[in-house]
């Protein structure tokens, strides 16, 4: 599954159903371009199992001020809508996948 691409104005949407890992970035901000090939690969192996979904910060600053996003990348599970979990800075895929497998 292709990488889903959120906004301010469809957010709930994407992460309303099941488990989304939600990577807030911006396109200036170095780590998130290093973690940008991980996510991908990581939404090949959780396909049918979590979401990987994207929100640009730059462009969506409600949903960025709504969940308290300090820094980037900042990366958080939501499950059913409700976030769970959140990781800040450059994760490898395996600790990124450990903190996923916890919610499915």
């Amino acid at each position: 599954m292709a990488l889903v691409k959120a906004t301010d104005a469809n957010f709930d949407e994407q992460i309303k159903e099941g488990v989304s890992l939600v990577d807030f970035w911006a396109p200036w901000c170095g780590p998130c371009k290093m973690i940008a090939p991980v996510l991908e690969d990581l939404a090949k192996d959780v396909e049918g199992k979590a979401n990987i979904v994207k929100l640009d910060v730059d462009e969506n600053q409600a949903t960025a001020a709504k969940y308290e996003v300090m820094s980037i990348p900042t990366l958080i599970v939501f499950k059913d809508g409700e976030a769970v979990d959140k990781v800040v800075g450059f994760q490898p895929k395996e600790q990124l996948e450990q903190v996923l497998s916890k919610h499915y």
